[in-house]
């Protein structure tokens, strides 16, 4: 029994060491935000709110005065809300959690980014062409208003003729925002940058100012402004691949660019932080193409982007938020508060093609962007990872060409072949595996991500389907000398289907509630010409005798959520005076539900896409200008989804500081009820009378209409809207009905369908998923 005495021994010696690493941990100062609501109880942009004297005093009060040097605010927010962000540790953090005022308190997060012709396939190939109502004078006319999208990213490229700007006037007199300065970016360039050096979990306190500049050093940012707001760029080309004219969905639209990511990633305080100047600057449309991850999803108040996009919203700032790139599994959506715009991505109708030639004569059709120099006259031995494994390596490994897997002396010189039965080894690493061992090129067989491009550089690269990659497989098992060649790309056009939703595009529903319908609708996210930074350093990515080029081909829901950004502008700059919901119900009400073939939308797997893909359906900017009616949702509404969501009375109080009363019988379920462009139900029993959902509508249309509903419903759920028939007149600008869902004969699980309202030139289109237990 000796060695059991001896294993009870290192088990207590193991736990006091835990126990001590524990409480040493708690005590170490970390970056923390804290949250303290509304800044102005009028609910105006007034600058500088809370004085820092005030935040400095809070946390005077709760940190030794031996440890006085952590008495300073890493961030201070004070326009849109109110709070800080500083160095606390657990201990402090918890106390400050109890204090008068505080909303939240939460670590600093570390958020990810979710990294031409995209604008002619909306407005055009799609059949999306302006209605009879709409003329092209109308268009020209309200095209020079001046609107400013904030873009909350990696910072810009300023000498990209994407942001040439030529020929635009004064910058407006309303912009209230500063032009910092940096070694490499010039105070004309007028943007902004903040401190990233410091990042979440780090415990150096890094208040002084930065040593950066607003210049993008990643192109993340610089892709996504022009995307928004780029110029009209002709001859513009990804290496003569996607030739045309490059422009932003609202080319007059002034950008400002706030730089507070890095390659890295993007601290939670920092985004707040932007969001709070940007409100203060005078922005009317906030792009953000970054998100926390779906695996760590936070409650809407420990959550950066929400907070900060709550009160935007209440600021007239439409706020708009990429969806994330962890699909296509459900409940991977995230920026999913009811007053964010979150965008999922498609592809357009032009995709990107490698031939695959095989020595037996028969061709293949991958996908990929590779410049490489392999021709049909010289073919190249094929090889299967699996059969060159290195040594000890597991078979299983080498067929998905591990790190190490693969044999480098079997491979030299042969174009491999690799699978991606595991998604955990990206494209990209399985490219420098084969390449570190000097193979020739690479064939991915790769079901899911086929309908995404993936760009090799000059390196031979092509990827195909199960179905292609088995006929492969097939030819290497039946010949001695498998051979093959890789063909440089070729551009497809006029590509269908399209749009298709994007394999990587997150989807719903919502792992916070189920009652609000996300994503909310889908835009152009797969194979975007953009502007790009001049990157030479990338080995192996620029073609012999080209210089880097100014524009870049990039997939993610990155690439989507600008797009609608850029479309929001629009809109705004012909409807000033529309509210931030407005124009969101504007943009999801016309939203298209069939691709090029007049067909409704597909995924990449060719099924029919429902509304947790595509949300309410693609984009339609032209149609959006003038979509009839309206559904606002306003600060009453989104503070019941706080209360129904499960806050108590006195934090809702406390975010907009207001004596609202929560409703008596607040409840999850109620969250349909809030008036919200989408229905979704979360719970619907089969024994249940019914449920009835309210909606209110705003006629921004002919002041004399009347409207009819239409209702589309998959067999065994009754619909029933009261009343079916809305009249509007001069005295009558908004009316309220319901709709009931009875479910007793309806299939178990979701149920989608839609209810539209038709006046003879409007369809107010409104999408519904009821799951049915």
């Amino acid at each position: 029994m000796e060695w059991l005495q001896q294993f009870l021994n290192f088990l207590f010696l193991a736990s006091l060491l835990l126990i001590s690493t524990t409480a040493i941990s708690d005590q170490t100062p970390k970056h923390y935000v804290v949250y303290m609501g509304n800044s102005s109880p009028n609910n105006k942009r007034v600058q500088g709110q809370i004085p820092e004297s005030d935040h400095l005093q809070l946390l005077s009060s709760i940190i030794p005065s031996e440890e006085s040097e952590r008495i300073a605010l890493i961030h201070h927010f004070s326009h849109a809300f109110s709070g800080f962000s500083a160095m606390l540790t657990e201990s402090e953090a918890s106390a400050l959690s109890g204090q008068n005022g505080v909303v939240s308190v939460f670590p600093d997060p570390m958020l990810e980014l979710h990294t031409t012709r995209s604008w002619d396939f909306l407005e055009s190939d799609l059949g999306l062409k302006a209605p009879h109502y709409v003329t092209s004078k109308t268009l020209i006319q309200h095209s020079s208003i001046d609107s400013i999208i904030g873009v909350i990213d990696t910072g810009i490229w300023p000498e990209s003729p994407s942001f040439r700007d030529e020929g635009i006037g004064e910058i407006p007199s309303r912009w209230k925002g500063v032009c910092m300065e940096g070694h490499d970016f010039k105070k004309s360039n007028c943007n902004r940058f903040y401190n990233i050096e410091a990042t979440p979990g780090s415990n150096k306190t890094q208040i002084e100012a930065s040593k950066g500049s607003p210049r993008d050093s990643v192109g993340h940012g610089t892709h996504t402004a022009s995307i928004a707001a780029g110029v009209y760029v002709k001859n513009a080309s990804y290496y003569g691949l996607a030739l045309g004219t490059a422009r932003g969905g609202s080319p007059s639209t002034r950008i400002a660019a706030y730089r507070t990511c890095s390659e890295e990633g993007c601290s939670g305080a920092t985004i707040l932080k932007a969001i709070d100047d940007a409100v203060k600057d005078g922005v009317d449309v906030i792009s953000i193409s970054i998100g926390l991850s779906s695996l760590f999803q936070s409650d809407f108040l420990s959550d950066p982007i929400a907070i900060g996009a709550f009160h935007a919203e209440q600021m007239g700032v439409m706020v708009v938020c990429s969806a994330g790139n962890d699909g296509p599994d459900p409940f991977t959506v995230v920026n999913t508060a009811p007053w964010i715009f979150t965008i999922a991505a498609s592809n357009i109708d032009r995709n990107f093609q490698s031939t695959i030639v095989l020595g037996n004569g028969k061709y293949f059709q991958g996908t990929g962007i590779n410049f490489s120099n392999l021709t049909h006259s010289k073919i190249h031995n094929l090889v299967f990872g699996e059969q060159v494994a290195a040594k000890f390596a597991p078979a299983s490994e080498a067929r998905n060409c591990y790190p190490g897997s693969l044999d480098y002396n079997k491979i030299a010189g042969n174009i491999v072949v690799c699978a991606n039965d595991d998604p955990t080894v990206s494209r990209r690493i399985k490219k420098l595996v084969v390449q570190d061992g000097r193979a020739i090129g690479l064939i991915l067989i790769d079901e899911d991500n086929k309908d995404v491009p993936f760009d090799a550089g000059v390196f031979p690269f092509t990827e195909v389907g199960n179905l292609e990659g088995h006929q492969i497989l097939q030819y290497i098992n039946s010949t001695k000398n498998p051979t093959a060649t890789i063909l440089p790309t070729t551009e497809v056009v006029r590509y269908k289907p399209s749009p298709i939703v994007a394999s990587f595009s997150s989807r719903g529903p919502s792992s916070l509630t189920e009652n609000i319908l996300k994503p909310d609708v889908m835009a152009p996210g797969i194979s975007i010409l953009a502007a790009m930074i001049p990157k030479s350093t990338d080995q192996g990515s620029v073609p012999i005798g080209n210089k880097p080029s100014l524009f870049g081909i990039k997939s993610g829901t990155s690439m989507a959520c600008p797009h609608v950004t850029g479309a929001a502008a629009f809109i705004k700059s012909v409807h000033q005076n529309w509210s931030p919901s407005m124009i969101k119900s504007a943009l999801m009400t016309t939203a298209t539900n069939y691709n090029n073939l007049r067909k409704p939308l597909t995924n990449s797997s060719n099924h029919i896409a429902d509304p947790h893909e595509i949300g309410v359906g693609e984009i339609n900017p032209v149609k959006a200008l003038y979509p009839g009616l309206v559904f606002e949702t306003n600060i009453k509404d989104y503070l019941r989804f706080l209360c129904y969501f499960g806050y108590s009375q006195k934090k809702v109080r406390s975010m907009f500081k207001t004596n609202f009363d929560c409703p008596k019988n607040s409840s999850e379920d109620l969250i349909s009820n809030i008036n919200y462009p989408s229905i979704s139900i979360s719970t619907l029993k089969r024994q249940q009378k019914s449920k009835v959902i309210t909606r209110t509508v705003t006629n921004v249309g002919s002041p004399n209409a009347t409207y009819t509903a239409k209702v589309r419903s998959p067999e065994g759920l009754v619909v029933k809207v009261i009343p079916n028939k809305l009249v509007f007149s001069e005295g009558v600008q908004r009316i309220t009905y319901k709709v009931s869902f009875y479910g007793k004969e309806a299939n178990g699980g979701y149920n989608f369908g839609s209810l539209t309202w038709l006046d003879g030139h409007h369809y107010v289109h409104t999408v519904f998923a009821v799951k049915v237990e």
